[in-house]
């Protein structure tokens, strides 16, 4: 990689402080204070500080290497070397290990090698990590390369012979190479995206390397001269570079045997900067070599840490290395020219974050190529992307669930944990009430406060408030930390004393359970009338519970229902509460109404409609409200047969274009 003497120092002692008792003192005393900081950059976190999951361990370990990075570049290319080597020794560990560090390989070193551009590094290890991971695939595509060779051989050779002759007339100094795609490169095309060898263009590859950018255009010429270009498939890497610093231009042409293939062309800079990436350019940042923004290329490293900082989350920033590192981009523009890089499938809300935070809160509305579209439009190669945005505006929940980039999420959750503090508590509160009951979790409100402080204190919070409001903003997710609640809850219950449980909840005498014609089981009643409450609209498989009125029988509400106290025993009038069930052979049919929050565009109710008429579900009544930022919310009267029936409208429903959320109206 050409690197210095303190990197080649720092690589060979990289272990000796985690796996002897040198310490980084004596490394500073005999080798300097540079190998001292790439030594301490690449070691792994010792002993973490609270009862972390591997995950968090994981997480907490890149965290610490991206710090190193921000000081020092070298820190990440000792590392990648490391790992290149632990890829190639990886037979010798037993089976789950492989595994495990496989997929850590292809998940988060591969794609940090891809961001800083080090192709020679990203390339192995992904096909290092494939040949653990699949390898009867990996041995598969392996087969059909070699059973080819010779023929793909002849043709590369054939092609180079051919343009070589054509191109030295307009460019004298040309270097041309033959490529084939690597085997990682393949197996995503192929087994990944479900398509065969043949429909993958880029197989092979021809590379012309010349002295100028002027030159690579004239060739470019030249090329398209000589055989037909596929129409989409030409890519300007020059005027537009990617984000780790790749330029060259890329056409995908036909040859006369009919076969397509690759020509990549670029200038030797290019050329050495596409192999090697930030390691054949950190010595500009020592003045050692030309002139380049250095620190500009670092940026996004700085930007990754600040957002993680906003983040109570210590895994987010793994998943923003899955998720906003991949190879597969898109470019789009602002209306000043400014090019904006982003993974495939992000959509306008993560165009106007990685524009700026503070574009993506003010943000009402976008404009692409001149025309109004909704925020979850998907970014597509070449668009030119306005923003409109409005002072005082501030983003929406829903755009956590809609945005792809981890970057993008993590700022909107920073916006509510620092803008709406009241709202997010009690938010927070209710989502606590709602998986509690739906979990059976249910102590006397002293202990329950308790309970809550004590896993408010194991997620690092220092109040039940902080606790409330980190869940609130989604900075914590409930959903991620209820099993182990729930574990702690059987814990209390068994050390809680027999006679404090019989004392707080008196053995009731059985009670008769009879059938009603409505299908509902009411303990003690026998022949009762039913009447199913507007409020929350019971279905069968709720959690139901029956209210005795003044002469119009029992009302059944669903245990979710906001009139539906949360500890009955401390209700107005607790004995007109009654438990009641669904009786087991129910097949009548239910009306319920459903909100469907969605984007305000043309034909969107018509969608709406189009998939409940599919699914032969009646409609009794509909209407639409609008609301803002372009949205609006239709509410809809239709017949189910069960909460599963619901279940399944629901999830088509979300598939149609634009549709945000559908919930129960009512609940």
């Amino acid at each position: 990689m050409g690197m210095d003497t303190d990197s080649i120092c720092a690589a060979l002692l990289h272990d000796v402080v985690e796996d002897t008792p040198i310490t980084a003192k004596e490394i500073r005393e005999v080798f300097g204070e540079d190998v001292e900081l790439l030594v301490e950059g690449v070691t792994k976190l010792g002993q973490i500080p609270f009862a972390a999951s591997k995950e968090e361990e994981q997480s907490e370990n890149i965290r610490k290497m991206f710090l190193a990075m921000s000081r020092d570049i070298r820190v990440i290319i000792i590392k990648l070397a490391d790992r290149v080597h632990n890829m190639r020794t990886l037979k010798y560990m037993p089976e789950e290990k492989r595994r495990y560090k496989a997929r850590e390989t292809l998940e988060i070193y591969a794609p940090i090698a891809h961001r800083l551009g080090i192709r020679a590094f990203k390339e192995e290890l992904e096909d290092l990590a494939i040949s653990f991971l699949d390898p009867v695939a990996y041995e598969e595509i392996g087969k059909t390369l070699s059973e080819q060779v010779e023929s793909r051989q002849s043709f590369l050779d054939n092609i180079k012979d051919e343009i070589l002759e054509r191109v030295q007339k307009e460019v004298p100094n040309v270097h041309i190479a033959g490529r084939i795609k690597s085997v990682h490169g393949i197996y995503r095309k192929t087994y990944m995206q479900n398509r065969t060898i043949d429909e993958i263009y880029d197989i092979y590859a021809v590379r012309l390397i010349v002295d100028s950018v002027y030159e690579c255009y004239c060739c470019l010429g030249v090329i398209h001269d000589m055989f037909n270009p596929l129409p989409g498939r030409f890519k300007d890497y020059i005027s537009t570079p990617k984000p780790n610093m790749y330029q060259s231009l890329h056409t995908t042409v036909i040859g006369k045997a009919g076969i397509p293939f690759e020509v990549q062309i670029r200038t030797w800079e290019m050329h050495h900067t596409a192999e090697y990436g930030i390691a054949a350019h950190w010595k500009y940042k020592l003045g050692m070599s030309g002139k380049v923004k250095f620190e500009e290329r670092l940026s996004w490293i700085r930007q990754l840490l600040e957002t993680q900082q906003d983040s109570d989350d210590v895994e987010d920033i793994v998943k923003t290395i899955k998720t906003d590192f991949v190879p597969d981009e898109v470019f789009a523009f602002t209306p000043k020219g400014d090019v904006i890089s982003l993974p495939m499938g992000s959509c306008i809300i993560d165009f106007a974050y990685a524009i700026h935070s503070a574009v993506g809160n003010k943000m009402i509305g976008a404009k692409v190529d001149g025309r109004i579209t909704t925020l979850d439009h998907k970014v597509s190669n070449g668009e030119i992307i306005e923003i409109l945005t409005k002072n005082g505006k501030g983003p929406s929940r829903d755009w956590i669930k809609i945005a792809k980039t981890t970057s993008a999420r993590t700022k909107i959750k920073s916006w509510f944990k620092k803008e709406k503090r009241e709202e997010n508590i009690a938010e927070g509160k209710a989502e606590i009430e709602r998986e509690f009951s739906r979990n059976r979790i249910n102590l006397p409100e002293k202990q329950m406060m308790e309970f809550l402080s004590k896993v408010a204190e194991k997620q690092h919070c220092n109040s039940l408030d902080e606790f409330f409001a980190a869940i609130g903003y989604g900075g914590l997710s409930l959903m991620k930390i209820m099993p182990r609640i729930k574990d702690d809850y059987t814990k209390l219950m068994k050390e809680m004393q027999p006679e404090t449980v019989e004392a707080e909840a008196p053995k009731q005498p059985a009670v008769k359970k009879v059938k009603s014609a409505e299908g509902i089981i009411v303990e003690g009643i026998d022949n009762c009338l039913i009447k199913f409450s507007r409020c929350c609209d019971p279905l069968p498989g709720d959690d139901i519970i029956g209210f005795i009125t003044r002469g119009h029988g029992v009302s059944i509400h669903t245990r979710k229902c906001s009139n539906v106290p949360k500890n009955i025993a401390q209700a107005a009038e607790p004995e007109r509460w009654i438990n009641a069930y669904w009786d087991n052979k129910v097949q009548n049919s239910y009306r319920v109404t459903l909100a469907i929050t969605c984007m305000n565009r043309v034909g969107m109710l018509a969608d709406v409609s189009a998939v409940i008429a599919n699914m032969h579900v009646m409609i009794h009544s509909i209407f639409t409200k609008d609301g803002s930022d372009g949205r609006c919310t239709v509410y809809m009267t239709i017949t189910v047969n069960g909460a599963e029936h619901l279940k399944s409208v629901c999830e088509k429903l979300k598939k149609v274009k634009g549709v945000l959320s559908t919930e129960r109206s009512g609940l």
